[in-house]
């Protein structure tokens, strides 16, 4: 049985103001190989700033509900989770996969998810991912490299995290999920998380090198969560 890894991938990492190829040809070459190693990933992508700027755009329209905003969150999930899906080549599953109940029907190497439905961040939707494959870890991609305290571009005496409790952790987390919500993970999926005894590491997603560090047991620049 291959070990199956869930990653969390930011949408603004995928696509920052552009779809960056540059970073879809790394990565993919780094899954690849880890693949070799007998590892398969499941890998859930998320809105970004692309999700943000059509719930901007849509604010300025209506008066949008949370489900809309969810939506239409939803949707930019989708447009980049196809980005990344597509870039594996027949490595990867043929479509997106974005109800987790049916993910132990394919069986490729490479899995691409994104958002299912409203009130379900990403982060959430990797957590119900692991729980259905019986995965123990979850990649957090971000354009972050630690966890803070507080907000260092804030606070100078901000202080970075490199390890903690769930416990410890959830509580430098707000109480509740809204859509476009900014920070280092769903609460909800936190707890989640939590009960499921997932270890979360949470890290920039634009170092590659320092993804492979992890992956291959080694000291990273990262937050881990356990």
């Amino acid at each position: 049985m291959k070990e199956t890894i869930i990653i969390s991938l930011g949408g603004s990492i995928v696509n920052p103001n552009l779809p960056d190829p540059d970073f879809l040809n790394t990565f993919k070459a780094l899954i690849l190989e880890e693949i070799k190693n007998g590892k398969r990933f499941v890998i859930i992508v998320g809105g970004g700033k692309t999700c943000r700027n059509y719930q901007d755009a849509l604010s300025k329209t209506i008066t949008a509900s949370t489900t809309d905003l969810d939506w239409i969150g939803i949707y930019a999930t989708h447009l980049n989770a196809q980005l990344v899906r597509m870039s594996f080549g027949d490595v990867a599953a043929n479509e997106i996969v974005i109800d987790p109940s049916v993910l132990q029907t394919f069986s490729k190497a490479v899995i691409v998810g994104a958002g299912w439905k409203p009130g379900w961040s990403t982060d959430y939707d990797a957590v119900m991912m692991a729980k259905q494959v019986g995965a123990k870890k979850i990649i957090n991609l971000s354009n972050i490299e630690y966890v803070y305290d507080k907000d260092p571009k804030k606070y100078d005496d901000a202080r970075k995290i490199t390890e903690s409790s769930w416990a410890d952790f959830r509580v430098l987390l707000p109480k509740e999920w809204i859509s476009g919500l900014n920070s280092p993970f769903d609460p909800i999926a936190a707890q989640e998380a939590e009960s499921l005894g997932i270890e979360v590491a949470i890290m920039n997603g634009r170092n590659i090198e320092n993804l492979k560090k992890y992956l291959d047991g080694e000291k990273f620049i990262g937050t881990i969560i356990k």
